[in-house]
């Protein structure tokens, strides 16, 4: 037996055949692993954004400038990256009860060690690890999202999920806050660290793998929902298969993941630079600068249900349409946030709430689209695909755009997470007509037939 053995996928179970035990369990079993990675995903973001709000003191205490700090930001968001896309593709083969706990129990570690150190060169080191790790929570979700809820109800169940982020990026600042005001900054990483630590052996205890390894049968053949073929018994994909023949191959993914790079520059821009604009730009204090960007996380609560109801209700399935009216609504929310003179605080709250409702929409649904545009087996090689992208645009947010606004200040700020709506909504709008479905095909609004869709099928 191998050290890591623990973590390949659980063996499938003899079919149960009475129907109401499935049913049972199938209900019981839904709750419990949704509530799970819900609570676990949360507990991610603490240890992901711990830093956020020890900012102001790295600054004022250790004497770093905004390079310094945007090098950090930086460093996470390309191991993050990376870490996601490498995990996505081990993610498909592993377990997700243990990839997700283990996961979340190591980056509090980091968060711990990141608060005991003193120097750039352990900041770093410590926080690229945390980006590592971090890329152990989303792959395990993409899994259990996709084989345990059927196409007809997904789009939902995937935006209650998504709210996870919110909530957990909600609490966080107050948390963090609170931590560093009374007890010292490195308290805003020891105690979000020690919290995730305790949630890691929490989802150990409440994740399983799928239907089939506790007997149950496939979500589709349970639901009677999708491509009977999807019904069949399920076969693991060689790596081969996951990367090429479902990803790199396919161009639905390389649209939506170009696009998923300059939707993250700006969410992590807002995220990461917001309550350092507050404070310096608005003379906010550190505790009414978290109040104020806890709204933004708030928003994107409503925005990832709204987002995953529409598309679902509405749109038929076709998250296009969202994704473009969405972007639209991010551009106008981060001129009206710049706009705001000093001291309008409820208005600065208002605009940030609008900011998490709209860029939290495309963030959800282009994840959400690359799930199901691949593999129902290459879900979380094909989400950590656009996620690697992702955070490469969520590593632009960080040293770079830290240079550009000590150079040309937060008027340069702005008008860069201007453009990069612009260039998202340029790249979305070839999908306003493409219906996501779980077929190994690309299904299309038959009113449509473009060369977009016809390569992607045949990718």
């Amino acid at each position: 037996m191998g050290l890591f053995d623990f973590l390949r996928p659980a063996k499938a179970a003899v079919e149960i055949q009475d129907h109401n035990v499935v049913k049972k369990r199938y209900k019981y079993w839904r709750l419990r692993i949704f509530s799970g990675m819900f609570l676990g995903y949360i507990f991610y973001y603490f240890s992901r954004k711990s830093l956020t709000f020890a900012m102001p003191a790295l600054m004022q205490n250790l004497g770093f400038d905004k390079a310094d700090l945007g090098f950090l930001a930086s460093v996470f968001s390309i191991t993050y990256g990376i870490s996601k896309f490498v995990s996505g593709i081990f993610g498909d083969r592993s377990n997700p009860r243990y990839f997700m706990g283990v996961g979340l129990i190591l980056t509090g570690l980091c968060n711990i060690f990141f608060g005991l150190s003193s120097s750039i060169l352990f900041f770093a080191l410590f926080w690229s690890l945390n980006g590592w790790f971090q890329g152990w929570g989303w792959p395990p979700c993409a899994k259990l999202l996709l084989h345990w809820y059927s196409q007809n109800e997904r789009g939902t169940w995937w935006g209650v999920w998504n709210t996870s982020h919110s909530v957990g990026g909600a609490l966080i600042p107050l948390l963090a806050a609170l931590c560093a005001t009374y007890f010292g900054w490195r308290y805003a990483l020891y105690v979000p660290g020690g919290l995730c630590i305790l949630m890691g052996i929490i989802v150990i205890n409440r994740l399983r793998d799928t239907p089939q390894s506790l007997g149950l049968p496939s979500i589709e053949k349970f639901r009677n929902d999708g491509d009977s073929s999807l019904r069949k018994k399920e076969t693991e994909l060689s790596l081969k298969e996951l990367l090429f023949e479902y990803v790199l191959r396919n161009r639905y993914i390389w649209v939506l993941a170009l696009s998923y790079f300059f939707i993250y520059i700006i969410r992590t821009a807002v995220n990461d630079w917001s309550v350092l604009y507050l404070v310096e730009q608005k003379g906010y204090s550190l505790l009414a600068a978290g109040a104020t960007i806890s709204w933004f996380e708030v928003g994107g609560i409503f925005g990832s249900l709204a987002s995953g109801w529409i598309s679902d209700r509405l749109f038929q399935g076709r998250r296009g349409p969202v994704n473009l009216f969405f972007t639209l609504g991010v551009i106008l929310s981060l001129g009206a946030f710049w706009m705001v003179p000093q001291g309008w605080f409820l208005l600065d709250s208002a605009i940030l709430f609008s900011l998490g409702f709209t860029v939290f929409g495309p963030q959800m649904l282009i994840g959400m689209a690359a799930a199901e545009l691949s593999h129902k087996k290459a879900a979380g090689t094909a989400t950590g695909f656009v996620g690697w992208v992702a955070y490469l645009g969520a590593a632009t947010a960080g040293y770079p755009l830290g240079k550009i606004t000590e150079v040309w200040g937060w008027w340069g700020f702005f008008c860069i997470l201007g453009l990069c709506g612009v260039i998202a909504m340029t790249l979305l709008a070839p999908l306003w007509r493409v219906k996501t479905n779980p077929k190994l095909g690309f299904e299309r609004d038959e009113e449509e037939e473009g060369p977009l869709a016809e390569a992607a099928a045949s990718g």
